[in-house]
């Protein structure tokens, strides 16, 4: 049985767009979701980076998180995350500067290494990535040099700076879904995040290499992590069944290749999955926690002490919005 302890909850937000529905909606219920959010006492607002899709509203995190940090007032709001590689480093420093600026210390820059969709599109988002590790570490000690002014003699960052000049600075997140960033994140002393919804194996054990080998910066004293995953909170079984079996699919359908496909449950409820679909099926749900409140509360707090973390970053992707909201107001219910 998992530790009864306190949890701080925050909210990813992919920006999915509903069957039926449309970006501009998608949009619109983000908008929505970070004011129940802000109101619900959630602890940040993460939006993501995905490109050449057309079931995902999302982006560019710099202009969506200005507009949500304008409709909320307590929330962290940030991005989780922009893929690093697809970006002049000095743009992502001035973009998060500015919102800092507008914002000061609501604003959480996470960065990824992964491209946010298919290699042709990240090579027309930045045609000179080399998609080498080595450029995505530069990018790293440079953007830390930019946010934070401290240039080293004799470098460009002496030269140039990221404007405007501030007196704070974002919150600077390292995001993974394997161990070898959260190494990174260690050395350059950044807050590490893991994406347990996308690779739900090694993670207790990459975080433990992080704070082992974490090294202070100026930036953050003690090593700070958090683990995302995604979760579907009903008020009855069925329901909650309901979400899970659309979700199945969902990733079923990601896994062959068909990233635009939005299913329905009454278009999948009945659908047999072969011997080898199902064994995916079983993996996936590995990526995700369903069930009635107490069941997820009791899962939630197995998590965060497998991870020993005391926030967890929650996903949910829902068939209807309303479902969406209850799901996030359900866990609002069980810990905030």
């Amino acid at each position: 049985m998992a530790r009864q302890k306190k949890l701080k909850l925050s909210v990813l937000d992919q920006s999915p767009i509903r069957k039926g529905s449309n970006a501009v909606e998608a949009l619109q219920e983000s908008v929505q979701l970070v004011q129940l959010a802000d109101r619900l006492g959630f602890t940040r607002y993460w939006v993501s980076e995905h490109h050449n899709t057309a079931t995902l509203a999302g982006s560019a995190p710099e202009i969506l998180i200005a507009r949500l940090a304008a409709a909320s007032e307590r929330i962290r709001v940030g991005s989780g995350g922009v893929m690093l590689p697809n970006h002049s480093t000095l743009k992502v420093a001035e973009n998060f500067r500015l919102l800092e600026a507008l914002y000061p210390e609501r604003i959480d820059l996470g960065i990824g290494r992964a491209p946010g969709g298919d290699r042709i599109t990240a090579h027309l988002l930045n045609p000179s990535n080399s998609f080498n590790p080595r450029e995505f570490v530069q990018q790293v000690a440079d953007l830390q040099a930019y946010l934070s002014e401290n240039a080293n003699t004799g470098s460009i960052h002496e030269k140039v700076k990221a404007i405007p000049h501030i007196d704070t600075m974002p919150g600077l997140w390292m995001l993974t879904s394997s161990g070898e960033s959260g190494l990174l994140a260690a050395h350059y002393g950044i807050a590490l995040s893991f994406a347990h919804f996308i690779y739900p194996v090694g993670g207790p054990q990459a975080l433990q290499n992080y704070r082992e080998q974490f090294r202070p910066s100026p930036w953050l004293q003690e090593p700070q992590a958090s683990v995302g995953i995604f979760v579907f909170c009903a008020d009855t079984a069925e329901k909650a069944q309901q979400l899970q079996s659309v979700m199945d699919h969902r990733l079923l359908n990601l896994e062959k290749g068909r990233v635009d496909v939005v299913p329905s449950y009454d278009e999948i409820k009945d659908y047999e999955y072969s011997p080898a679909e199902w064994e995916r099926v079983l993996h996936n749900r590995g990526r995700m926690i369903t069930g009635t409140p107490p069941q997820v509360k009791e899962q939630l707090l197995q998590l965060a002490d497998d991870y020993e973390v005391d926030e967890i970053v929650i996903a949910t992707i829902t068939d209807h919005f309303e479902d969406r909201l209850r799901s996030y107001e359900l866990l609002a219910e069980l810990f905030l």
